[in-house]
């Protein structure tokens, strides 16, 4: 990237209801991992949209009910030009969930790009859609601006051929029907931030466990991606927020066969009114949770997280044939401790012991001294990830020198 002075790199996150941005120093070499600027619009689809940057005063939004979506980026653009002032914007890169079976790098997207990347959708109906939607505009508005596709699902490529198998028949795999793997942005900055933080210790059997509002684990040996717990979609693995996890495929057909649900309806069943919202209840949120657990149906929720997140990692520990490292990491991994402290209590067997103060305090390393298992809480850092790749991808590239 031909950069000049004060150049701006801009990173945007979009989900179904918010758009996540982060504004990077593109002129620093290497790369600052912490922003000029950043926030968030929440809420978009609700009543009250909800618009937070550092900074500033939050502020309610008024969008249109017909574009809510596109009101919310015009507005982060509005207040981004404010924000650059006599700087220059020469770049934006995106989180794209999918890569599908092609994509396994960052891409400048073009039309034809794009299009192809519409193709996804159907992968990861909760994000593709609304990142493409933004990628489209900034390209109505600034076509001359590169804009660069980075994709969750390429940390993941390293994993063996087996572990991206699906039991189907053979023809489905020709078709791209496969095992791919989601969060990966948030694993390459791990990959990045271990090996920093523990050298070659962090380079032997190592799980990352990324507990969101969408959460899945990864199992790395020599930090690249072996095996993982979301697959064909963001649906599949741990019991997440809103999101059902690994399902027993013969409960779908009941629901439709049975139940006669459609599959619009059993869609948003899956993807917004299951896991810890749909067995509790009452909410998505531990947080929310964990001062209700006198309430049986919350108590069961929280005891069905907690257990899947333990089966799912024993698993994976007996994937790499031991486990020396655990990390904790994303919204809950690293700020929960009760849910931290619930999952390490269930694997002892695996040599894990905790440090309980450590782990109130949210530190760095939370196991005791007598622990098999080093377990640390890091937090990640996609933007930087997308930001890193962007300039990456365009360096020396003469269509973003002035």
């Amino acid at each position: 990237m031909n950069q000049t002075s004060g150049d701006r790199l801009l990173v945007l996150n979009c989900g179904s209801s918010s758009i996540k941005f982060a504004l990077f120093d593109a002129n620093v070499s290497p790369l600052p991992r912490r922003p000029v600027w950043s926030g968030k619009v929440e809420g978009i689809t609700g009543t009250a949209p909800l618009y937070k940057a550092a900074g500033e005063s939050d502020a309610t939004l008024t969008l249109d009910a017909t574009d809510p979506y596109n009101g919310a980026l015009m507005h982060i653009r509005t207040r981004l030009q404010a924000r650059l002032g006599d700087r220059r914007l020469a770049a934006v890169a995106h989180r794209v969930v999918h890569g599908g079976s092609k994509y396994f790098a960052p891409v400048r997207v073009d039309a034809a790009v794009l299009t192809e990347l519409r193709s996804y959708i159907p992968l990861a109906p909760l994000h593709q859609p609304f990142a493409l939607e933004a990628i489209e505009a900034l390209l109505g508005l600034h076509p001359e601006l590169p804009q660069v596709a980075c994709f969750d699902t390429a940390f993941h490529h390293t994993v063996p051929k087996v572990e991206q198998m699906l039991p189907l028949p053979r023809v489905l795999w020709d078709e791209g029907l496969r095992r791919y793997g989601f969060h990966g942005l948030s694993y390459a900055y791990m990959a990045t931030a271990l090996a920093e933080r523990y050298g070659d210790a962090a380079r032997g059997r190592t799980i990352c466990a990324h507990l969101g509002n969408g959460a899945s684990l990864c199992a790395m040996r020599d930090l690249r991606s072996v095996a993982t717990t979301m697959g064909f979609s963001a649906l599949d693995g741990l019991m997440m927020g809103t999101r059902c996890g690994t399902l027993d495929p013969g409960a779908l057909l009941y629901l439709m066969q049975i139940r006669g649900l459609g599959i619009d309806q059993v869609g948003h069943m899956l993807y917004h009114a299951s896991g810890l919202l749909g067995v509790s209840g009452v909410s998505s949120d531990p947080g929310e949770l964990l001062p209700r657990e006198d309430e049986a149906p919350v108590a069961e929720a929280l005891a069905l997280y907690v257990r899947r997140i333990v089966r799912e990692i024993g698993a994976l520990a007996a994937v790499l044939g031991g486990l020396d490292l655990l990390v904790f990491t994303a919204g809950i991994g690293e700020h929960n401790a009760v849910i931290r402290e619930r999952v390490c209590a269930a694997l002892g067997w695996l040599g894990v012991a905790l440090d309980g103060g450590a782990n109130a305090a949210h530190a760095a390393v939370i196991s005791a001294p007598e622990s098999r298992v080093r377990v640390a809480v890091e937090p990640t850092n996609e933007e930087w990830i997308a930001a890193r790749a962007a300039v990456d991808l365009l360096q020396g590239d003469r269509s973003v020198s002035d």
